[in-house]
């Protein structure tokens, strides 16, 4: 029995040092914005890389958490952002993909 709980303890530990933290795009797509947003070009909403580019240099990770979680009027265009609340991307999640929009 104490060989059987080493071994489960083991496989619990493997498992959890081999999970990774998800990716800024994979929760991106799990959450929807994909939807309106693709990395290279304009679909509803601006290409992700244009948004790195129109902010690079600049300290507006927390201006842009704000604008993606309560949404707004159409900063590229006519089309108003939808918000995106807690239930759709959760506040870590958030600060990972808006980061990894940044480092595009």
């Amino acid at each position: 029995m104490k060989t059987l709980y080493t071994v489960l303890l083991a496989s619990v530990a493997l498992l959890s040092f081999g999970a990774q933290a998800a990716t800024g795009e994979e929760i991106m797509t799990k959450s929807g914005c994909m939807a309106c947003h693709t990395k290279d070009k304009k679909l509803v909403g601006p290409a992700l890389k244009d948004i790195a580019a129109k902010y690079k240099g600049q300290d507006v990770l927390a201006k842009l958490l704000v604008k993606v979680r309560t949404g707004g009027p159409g900063v590229w265009g006519p089309i108003p952002m939808s918000p995106n609340p807690q239930e759709k991307i959760n506040d870590a999640d958030l600060k990972t993909a808006v980061e990894w929009v940044l480092k595009l």
